[in-house]
Order: C-alpha cells, then sequence, then structure tokens
C-alpha cells in the first residue's frame, strides 16, 4: 500500500485572520443559496415566487390588499403584482438610502418584525424579497404610492440606481418582476402548475382574496390555448378566489370521496389570542389527510397545532362515544388513529411570533398554540355533536369501523414484522440482493414482472442493486382497509426488502426506518397505460405509507428509452417523442423510411446489457426522484387517480394528457 508522506510545519500555510472570510449583504445569500432557500433546483427556483407572493398575502392579512396576479413572462421572468399599499420609499436614517432599497438588499430588514406594521407574517426571518433579489439576474421593483409611481432595477442584488420617480398614478401597490439568475440555478424554466396549486391554496386560507396567474411564454401549450377565444388573448390562465375559505377546500380535497356527512364541520374563533380557524369532514376512505398551516405557510412536519388538533379531537370523540354507550360491545381499547381514519381536516392558525425549526419553517414549536387548538376542536366538536345526533352516530360507527380493522392490521402487520431482516435473514425469495451492505451506496429496483426482473438481475451491477420483481399490479392502498394491504403479498415483500418497520404503540401508522437497506428506491415499469398504472399504484402505496420516504428523497422513477432509431450501424435512443423527431431528421433527413424505429413498450424487449446502457448505468440514466410541493394537492391527486369516482378521474386525465392518443 503506497503511503503519502505527512508534510512538515514549515510546509504548511499559516492560518491567520486574513483566511476568515466575512461575506458583506447579500454575498452570503448567492455563496450559499440553499442555505436559505433549500436548494437551486425546481424547489428552489418556484420559492423564489413564493417568497414574493407572501409578501403581498403579509399585505392582504393586515387588510390591505384584495387581488394579487402573477405573469410568467416571455422572457423567463415572473412578475406578482398586488394592490396593497406599496413598500414605502422614504428616506431610512439608520441604513442612509431608501426604505425600499433596505427591503430589496438588506437581510433580515422588512416591516414584518414591526407589531405595528404587520400583526401576523409567514416570512419573520426577513430574508424573502432579498433573496429573491440576490438570486436574481435582475429584478425591477415597481412601487404605486401617496400618488407616485417610484422604480429602482437591480443586477445580482445591486442597484443599479437610486429610486427614481417616473410619474404619477391613481393606484397603490407593488409590482415586483425578477429573472433567476442561470449561474445559480440547474434550471430557470417555472412549472405553471406548482404556482398554481400555491396560488389555489393561498386562495383557500384567505377568503375574499383574489389570485391569479396568467402564462405569456409562447409555448406549444399556450399555442393550442390561442385557437380558443378564452378572453385571456390566446394565454393560459387560472384565476382562484374563495368565499368560505377552508370548508371550500375541504371539499376540493374531498371531491373523489364519498363524505359520511352532508357539510364540512367548521370553526373560526380566537382562542388565548390566537385566531384559529378549522374545517374537517369525514369521509368512506381509509385514508388520514390532516394538513396545517401557520400564518399560510404549510407546516408539513406538524407541530403544536397539530397536537393540539389530535389531543382535542380524541378526547371530545372519545368522551362522545363512552356517553352514547357504543362503545360498550368492544373488546379492545380505541386509539388516537381510529379517531382520524377518513378525516380530512384544515388548521390554520395565525400567530404573531411563530417559532419555526429552521428557514423551512415546517414545524411548529410555540406551546401556547397547542392549548388554542385542543381548545378550538374540543369546542368545535362538542357543539355539533349534541346539535347533529344523527351525523355523531355515523362517525362514532366510523371509528368502531376503524379500530375494528386496525386490530386486524396489527396482526397482519406483525407477520410482516417478523419477516423484517434479521441479519440479512428472511428476505424476500425474489429479492436479487446486492453484495454492497451500506444503504448509502445501495440501490434497489421494484420492476415490474418476472420477465422484466430477469432482465434487470442480468444487467444489474451486482455490487450495489438489488432486483425485487413485482407480480403485476399491486393492491391499490386507496380503497384497502389497512389489515388487507398487509396481507397483500408483494407489499409484504416490499416491507420486508426494505427493512422498514411499521407501526408502535402509540401510533399504528409510525414508520421505522432505522433498518433501511437502501437509500435509492427506484420503480422500473414498461413504458405504456399499463406501466404507468403500476407505477402510480406503487407511489400511491409510498404516499399513504411510506411518506418520510419520500421527503428524505428516497424514491425515484427509473426513465427507459421509447424508441432505439437506427440507421445502418448508427443507433440512437430516444426517451420521447420529440426528441425521435430530431433523431428521424438528424439520420433519416426527415424520412422515416430511411430509418428503423423499434418502439420499447416493455422492458422485456430490451435485453440486460440495452437495458443497463440505457435505464440502469448511473453513468447514463435518468432517474426522476419524486417530491411533495404541496402534500394536500398530492393528496388530492392521489384521492383522485386511485378513488372510486370515474368523473373527476376522467376530468383529470383529460386535462393533463399531452397527447389525445396516449397508448391504444
Amino acid at each position: 500500500m503506497k503511503m503519502e508522506k505527512k508534510k512538515d510545519n514549515s510546509e504548511q500555510k499559516e492560518y491567520s485572520a486574513e483566511n476568515i472570510h466575512v461575506l458583506e449583504g447579500l454575498e452570503a445569500v448567492r455563496k450559499r443559496p440553499a442555505m436559505f432557500i433549500g436548494d437551486v433546483s425546481v424547489r428552489g427556483l418556484h420559492h423564489l415566487v413564493h417568497e414574493v407572493i407572501d409578501n403581498s398575502i403579509d399585505e392582504a392579512l393586515v387588510g390591505y390588499c384584495k387581488n394579487i396576479e402573477v405573469f410568467l413572462n416571455d422572457d423567463g421572468s415572473v412578475t406578482v403584482r398586488d394592490d396593497g399599499r406599496g413598500i414605502p420609499i422614504d428616506y431610512h436614517e439608520k441604513e442612509g438610502k431608501s426604505a425600499l432599497e433596505v427591503v430589496m438588499t438588506v437581510l433580515h430588514a422588512g416591516g414584518k418584525f414591526d407589531k405595528d406594521s404587520y400583526k401576523v407574517s409567514g416570512g419573520l426571518h426577513g430574508v424573502g424579497v432579498s433573496c429573491v433579489n440576490a438570486l436574481s439576474a435582475a429584478l425591477k421593483a415597481e412601487i404605486h404610492r401617496d400618488g407616485k409611481v417610484y422604480v429602482q432595477e437591480y443586477n445580482r442584488g445591486e442597484p443599479l440606481s437610486e429610486v427614481r420617480n417616473t410619474g404619477k398614478t391613481d393606484t397603490t401597490g407593488t409590482i415586483i418582476t425578477f429573472k433567476p439568475d442561470n449561474t445559480i440555478f440547474t434550471t430557470t424554466s417555472f412549472n405553471f402548475e406548482i404556482l398554481s396549486t400555491r396560488l389555489r391554496e393561498l386562495a383557500f386560507l384567505n377568503k375574499g382574496i383574489r389570485l391569479s396567474i396568467t402564462d405569456m411564454r409562447k409555448t406549444d401549450e399556450n399555442e393550442n390555448e390561442n385557437d380558443n377565444d378564452n378572453g385571456n388573448g390566446g394565454f393560459r390562465k387560472e384565476e382562484f378566489y374563495s368565499e368560505e375559505g377552508l370548508k371550500e377546500f375541504v371539499c376540493f380535497l374531498d371531491e373523489s370521496r364519498e363524505p359520511l356527512v352532508k357539510e364540512p364541520i367548521y370553526i373560526e374563533t380566537i382562542k388565548n389570542d390566537t385566531p384559529v380557524e378549522i374545517a374537517l369532514q369525514y369521509n368512506t376512505s381509509y385514508a388520514e389527510n390532516i394538513h396545517s398551516y401557520i400564518n399560510n405557510i404549510n407546516t408539513i412536519e406538524g407541530g403544536t397545532h397539530l397536537a393540539g388538533f389530535r389531543r382535542g379531537l380524541t378526547r371530545t370523540l372519545k368522551a362522545y362515544a363512552e356517553k352514547s354507550g357504543m362503545l360498550a360491545k368492544l373488546k379492545f381499547d380505541i386509539s388516537g388513529d381510529d379517531f382520524r381514519e377518513g378525516l380530512t381536516a384544515i388548521i390554520s392558525c395565525m400567530v404573531q411570533e411563530p417559532q419555526f425549526e429552521g428557514q423551512t419553517k415546517t414545524k411548529l414549536g410555540n406551546s401556547e398554540v397547542m392549548g388554542a387548538v385542543d381548545q378550538a376542536v374540543s369546542e368545535l366538536l362538542t357543539n355539533y355533536l349534541e346539535e347533529n345526533p344523527k351525523d355523531a352516530r355515523i362517525i362514532v360507527q366510523k371509528v368502531i369501523l376503524a379500530a375494528t380493522a386496525r386490530q386486524a392490521a396489527k396482526k397482519a402487520r406483525e407477520l410482516v414484522q417478523r419477516k423484517s431482516v434479521l441479519s440479512g435473514a428472511g428476505l424476500p425469495g425474489k429479492l436479487a440482493d446486492c453484495a454492497d451492505k451500506d444503504p448509502a451506496k445501495s440501490e434497489i429496483y421494484l420492476v415490474e414482472g418476472d420477465s422484466a426482473g430477469g432482465t434487470a438481475k442480468q444487467g444489474r451491477d451486482r455490487k450495489f442493486q438489488a432486483i425485487l420483481p413485482l407480480k403485476g399490479k399491486i393492491l391499490n392502498v386507496e380503497k384497502a382497509m389497512q389489515n388487507k394491504v398487509f396481507e397483500n403479498e408483494e407489499i409484504r415483500n416490499m416491507f420486508t426488502a426494505l427493512g422498514v418497520t411499521i407501526g408502535t404503540e402509540e401510533d399504528s401508522k409510525a414508520l421505522n426506518i432505522d433498518g433501511l437497506r437502501y437509500h435509492k428506491i427506484i420503480i422500473m415499469t414498461d413504458a405504456d397505460v399499463d406501466g404507468s398504472h403500476i407505477t402510480t399504484l406503487i407511489m400511491t402505496f409510498f404516499f399513504r405509507y411510506m411518506q418520510e420516504l419520500i421527503k428524505l428523497g428516497n424514491l425515484y422513477i427509473a426513465t427507459p428509452p421509447l424508441y432505439l432509431v437506427k440507421k445502418g450501424k448508427e443507433e440512437r435512443y430516444c426517451w420521447s417523442e420529440e426528441e425521435r423527431k430530431t433523431v428521424v431528421q438528424e439520420l433519416g433527413r426527415g424520412k422515416e423510411g430511411a430509418v428503423t424505429i423499434q418502439r420499447y413498450k416493455g422492458l422485456g424487449e430490451m435485453n440486460a446489457q440495452q437495458l443497463w446502457d440505457t435505464t440502469m448505468n448511473p453513468e447514463y440514466r435518468t432517474l426522476r426522484q419524486v417530491t411533495i410541493t404541496s402534500a394536500a394537492e398530492a393528496d388530492r391527486i392521489f384521492s383522485i387517480l386511485m378513488g372510486d369516482e370515474v368523473p373527476p378521474r376522467r376530468a383529470f386525465i383529460e386535462s393533463h394528457a399531452k397527447y389525445a392518443n396516449i397508448d391504444v
């Protein structure tokens, strides 16, 4: 073994104050952008727009803004316009510059730290719009205030001039236009769906506020819109407005589910000086869908407000059920899980000084909010159950059914746990494991069918790639009771192969990933309709039962090619219809007859070497990471695609299908 010589002290450079670098102003943001916006890919890019919109929403929260418009411009920039008061432009004594420039260029600056200006706000770290400015190649702030229009422009966070008075106006508001810096972001193309989903969510959370998004980019999709007279100048546009807020939000999420009671149960109140708004509805499904918000921020990891909701719900419903005598014949205790099965709920609180865990703001820590929400839920349910005895009985019967199924699921789950990994024993017979036992270096392919599984086993790198063939379509967990899920052989095999367990005495759905054997879990199916359906079934299972693995970034989808185009000895793989046309143009000079085109509908149509070259080789493959940008929207889409109701599913597929004939 070759050993390197250690340098003596005389060769080492001196470590002194000169080696300590202080990043001034927005330089820190540009140097370490992920610290402020999460990442520099799709999520971080859209986070920029969310930060600007949140400023406008903060104006709405204090009653000064009714309309917020977002425009995706053809040059790649985004414009956010509101009719609020407009950012102040007067001279800031301490900073020696205009208040607008302070807000746009200084971290931890803004009116949100002044309780007289904003009672509640999402962006309490004060880095929002200044971060957007720092990470933009160009930004223009246009302020309508005091009957005048003020403008200041910036380049990568640096002002290009002083604030200029450019004219008169009879409106008030702020217009921010920015273009993301392509030297920082891996992509600068905004997704209309991601932004429209956030705007819809904000409309439900802030009833009476009108929000819209217009896509003004010249794309094929917008060209198609242009063929129809939609009144938007041919551009794609969506507008969101809610009169009843969270009540409408719950109905929207449950559009493909059958409700147990006619109307959502709703309360809007103030407890412990904390405004609390809650809407909930029971349905015939087996999923628990509770979404919590603080000052319009989706707290995806929950926190004290969610804990207060669960505590109040369980205590109040259990007390009513015991009082009614409906639990007398049960031979086992009812748990908190049972009260939440088939429940869709939205909890929204406004907190003056929220304590979040980090800049990502995903978990609330304020202890006083737990009591506020607990009281609100208790008050809401106590009144509702007393005033609606028929509905109360239906809800309690649903709880008893859930408890009975949970007992059956516990036995089925224990069977899975007994087969879990114990020093490599008890693994599924179909699993072709990898040699490396380090989860960080290992990956597993969940492959559709034994035939494709066999090809994948031959083509893989045995050192770090494991293969688990799945027999046909797995169980649709969206429509199955929990005990049926754990009794399903393919699902049991996935639990056992992955080395994860589910359920504790306190929480029957808690996921334990301490024994996770692979940090990359890759779904690999045929490139046809059946393959897409199987992928959706597996993703539904992960979303409902292993959502933490999605949040941690462990789940991926393999991307096998759709076509192989040949001319003579030259071969080119194509992953899309557009790519196929381009290759035909290059190899066959636009004539399909001049080339041979092979359409891969199944993985089994490729030999082991081809599958490795195109789909499994880390050097050349394309993996799509499964992420959750909005838990509420993901919940709604899975319930539409995998639920019982056909009309919502048909409408969704028709509106999202790229081609009229997908695969007949």
